[in-house]
């Protein structure tokens, strides 16, 4: 999906309507009657070759107080904020109205892209509504029937130059991930060194009043982002560019992305904590090293393993922090437990960097930075060929694969096809008979041997091409019949 539209307007002018109509299905329920829809709703859209994310919003109304209708509006302002394109839709049977013009209002100052929308616009009735939506100042409006699926062909008008901007915008900010080697190449790795036009992205994770906005502050120097002693404070992800210099002073261009605190779905109630948490997976994918963020108070809860299982299962570069330090009491034997804990919950990423810092203080973040450098020289890092080979000769002498079956698996041919993450390739008989027990200890000796500790390792088991053309196929059994040349057959 390259980018995310929000469908918004007042209460019944057929915002869901469009919605079921461009997701193709009848998600959200429609109704005559105005404010049925009162939460944000997702999918995925499908607009001739277009792919894009829509939501649909609640009608906006005119309350600002704690009412529901002030929080529906306030849910709706949000989805605004967080959307790449909004689609100013109103009713051209009844006209512009003077809540339209105060929305109107606050869509020319909170979004970038406006496009504006006149629907229920068949037959000469809505003729004067749709000339009254030129005063609002936000262009010329599409004159719309959701309903009778009239007028998408100049909404794909509209939207096809600003996908491709959008795409061209994720293209740039997506890091380069699974990228192939060039065996001709060894300073591959090279090109990848953070620069001011590529810089590190890094995205802060953890569960909410973790600290988070508290440390990054601290990296910066500046109070950027807002902090407090409630819990959720921040709602979406905010990157921030920084040239975080470490103990040698050199600077390195970075991009941090501060994210909301992320809770256990079952206690994810609010709609728009749903939305923030989204936000903050996606600045997972966006980053190459992920710090998970702990709370030395209370580490290690479920939802802590998720989110570094997340991380790894992306195939970014982990670094653990722990925060709060400064007040803890006994911290030798806390940074044991804390070491005994993180080797027994997450194997996964045995190895990685488990750092321990004080967002308030500011002590650690050298030991932070340091980490981050080192997660993503591990990340970037390539293995020589002839090392490899050499290498699995030594663990297949130490402990040879099994057979299953009777089947001996042998292991011929060994190569790194990928960094960032390492990926490797094993060229072997029988690959779809290979226990993982086994392609786990070779994951393992990949860490241990080569140094690249913490960092997810892709290997691949890949069966040798066999030169033989009749391989696989079925002997031919002597024909009880044979034809001759002259027709007759003979037995």
């Amino acid at each position: 999906m390259s980018f995310t539209l929000a469908i918004v307007g007042r209460p019944n002018v057929g915002k869901s309507t469009l919605f079921n109509r461009l997701v193709g299905k009848r998600l959200a329920l429609v109704d005559d009657t105005p404010g049925v829809t009162r939460d944000l709703r997702e999918g995925a859209a499908r607009l001739a070759d277009l792919r894009f994310t829509v939501i649909d919003t609640a009608g906006l109304e005119d309350a600002t107080d704690d009412s529901l209708q002030g929080r529906m509006r306030r849910l709706t302002e949000r989805a605004v904020d967080m959307a790449d394109v909004c689609l100013f839709m109103l009713d051209a049977r009844t006209g512009v109205t003077a809540n339209d013009q105060v929305f109107a209002e606050i869509l020319r100052k909170r979004s970038a892209h406006v496009i504006l929308a006149a629907n229920k616009a068949e037959g000469a009735a809505a003729d004067a509504g749709v000339l009254e939506a030129y005063g609002l100042g936000l262009g010329e409006p599409i004159r719309m029937s959701a309903e009778h699926n009239e007028g998408l062909n100049d909404l794909y008008t509209q939207l096809m130059p600003l996908a491709d901007q959008f795409e061209e915008r994720a293209r740039s900010d997506a890091p380069e991930t699974d990228v192939d080697l060039d065996a001709d190449d060894p300073e591959t790795d090279a090109s990848f060194a953070p620069t001011r036009a590529k810089p590190l992205q890094v995205a802060v994770v953890g569960r909410p009043n973790a600290g988070k906005s508290t440390l990054i502050n601290r990296i910066m120097g500046e109070d950027r982002l807002l902090t407090g002693p409630e819990a959720g404070i921040t709602r979406d992800s905010i990157s921030l560019p920084i040239d975080w210099a470490g103990p040698d002073g050199v600077p390195v261009p970075m991009r941090i992305f501060d994210t909301a605190g992320m809770r256990r779905k079952a206690k994810v109630q609010e709609k728009l904590e749903k939305l923030s948490v989204g936000d903050g997976l996606r600045a997972v994918k966006f980053a190459e090293v992920v710090v998970v963020l702990l709370d030395a108070a209370i580490p290690f809860e479920q939802q802590d393993l998720r989110i570094a299982d997340l991380a790894e299962r992306e195939g970014r570069a982990v670094v653990v922090a722990v925060n709060k330090w400064d007040i803890e009491e006994d911290k030798q034997g806390k940074l044991r437990d804390l070491r005994e804990a993180f080797e027994r919950l997450l194997p996964q990423l045995r190895g990685a960097p488990l750092v321990t810092v004080s967002a308030r203080t500011g002590k650690g973040l050298d030991r932070l930075h340091g980490a981050i450098m080192r997660a993503h020289e591990v990340w970037n890092r390539r293995v020589p060929t002839a090392a490899l080979n050499r290498w699995l000769t030594g663990m297949l002498e130490q402990h040879p694969p099994p057979a299953p079956q009777g089947k001996r698996i042998k292991l011929r041919y060994m190569t790194q096809a990928k960094t960032r993450p390492p990926g490797f390739v094993v060229m072997c008989s029988h690959p779809d008979k290979m226990p993982a027990s086994y392609s786990r200890y070779l994951v393992n000796g990949l860490r241990e041997d080569f140094d690249m500790p913490g960092t997810p390792i892709r290997l691949h088991l890949r069966s040798q091409n066999d030169s033989n053309p009749y391989k696989g196929r079925k002997k031919a059994g002597p024909s009880k019949l044979r034809k001759h040349t002259d027709g007759r057959r003979k037995t």
